[in-house]
């Protein structure tokens, strides 16, 4: 079986490689990836022998008709996802989120493509102070990062509708664990405790997240590509709902830190007060989450004490 993961050089994308090498060992992998600052080469050196790397931008029509041609699966985790920066510059965002998707799916449309995965964000459908959003509930994108987010989803239906692509939707909560980039604020309260260095947090740190250890995402996405229906949509959530001050408060004391290095800072625009979705739908198929928030903080602080590279040098 041949499987396209494109963005696997990023934070999920690399982990998923990983759900796949363990999963899927016959498997032939190729990452496609453009190497922006989220992304490295890095990230994949102690696996690289065991899959094929082509560094190239999803929009590069030409080119990624040439690697995909062949593909059973396509995962697209490509993207640009930082919330902050979208505010920044839109644009950027316009173009991989949209502009790149639309490219590889004109060159999907023309593969003999078993199935075409996107990946999502819960954000999406916007804030909501108590309940929780389905998969049939209307979006309404709040910054342009899920703008550009739920203009990708609906991208996708109309090539299953259009076309036949045999395409599935996941959109998920929350991710933290290994090879985050630190602009992210689970690395970031983990980089900047480590070196003794202040920790930003929004406001007061009241606005609520539902987090999720990312090999519980992947391995949801394994679920969702293998068990699936074609056009459908899938939230995977974490179930656990945290405000950001008390997930920063949980890292200081996993690392024995003072709680004086928390610097709360000016709110950001725009800034939704609570993300949550059910997941009911993903867990019909088999799935179920394997790490408590606890357990998977713990993780993943190890794994930033032990990996140099994910900390020098990079604290914003």
């Amino acid at each position: 079986m041949n499987i396209i993961v494109t963005g696997g050089c990023g934070f999920i994308g690399t982990n998923f490689v990983r759900v796949l090498l363990n999963n899927e060992p016959g498997a032939d992998i190729t990452i496609i990836d453009k190497l922006t600052y989220a992304g490295k080469l890095e990230h994949i050196k102690d696996i690289r022998s065991k899959i094929k790397f082509s560094r190239c931008d999803i929009g590069n029509k030409k080119e990624i008709e040439k690697i995909i041609k062949d593909a059973d699966i396509v995962v697209n985790f490509a993207a640009e996802t930082h919330v902050d920066k979208s505010i920044i510059n839109p644009l950027s965002f316009l173009k991989s989120n949209i502009f790149g998707l639309y490219g590889l799916l004109e060159a999907a449309r023309k593969a003999d493509l078993k199935r075409f995965v996107q990946i999502s964000t819960d954000e999406v459908y916007g804030s909501k102070n108590s309940g929780s959003f389905n998969e049939d509930d209307m979006l309404k994108p709040s910054n342009p990062y899920s703008a550009t987010k739920a203009a990708g989803d609906h991208l996708v239906y109309s090539y299953v509708n259009t076309y036949g692509l045999n395409a599935i939707v996941t959109r998920c909560t929350n991710n933290y664990g290994p090879y985050q980039n630190p602009e992210k604020l689970i690395p970031k309260a983990i980089v900047r405790a480590l070196t003794n260095k202040p920790i930003p947090v929004y406001a007061r740190g009241r606005n609520v997240r539902d987090w999720i250890y990312v090999e519980d995402h992947c391995r949801a996405v394994m679920t969702a590509l293998k068990k699936g229906k074609k056009g459908e949509t899938y939230n995977i959530a974490g179930e656990n709902e945290k405000p950001n001050i008390e997930i920063v408060k949980m890292i200081l004391d996993i690392l024995g830190k003072s709680t004086d290095l928390i610097k709360f800072v000016e709110d950001r625009p725009g800034h939704d007060f609570r993300y949550s979705i059910e997941c009911k739908k993903i867990k019909k198929l088999g799935w179920k989450r394997k790490y408590g928030l606890k357990d998977g903080l713990r993780k993943t602080v190890d794994w930033y004490q032990k990996n140099a590279f994910a900390v020098s040098g990079r604290i914003k």
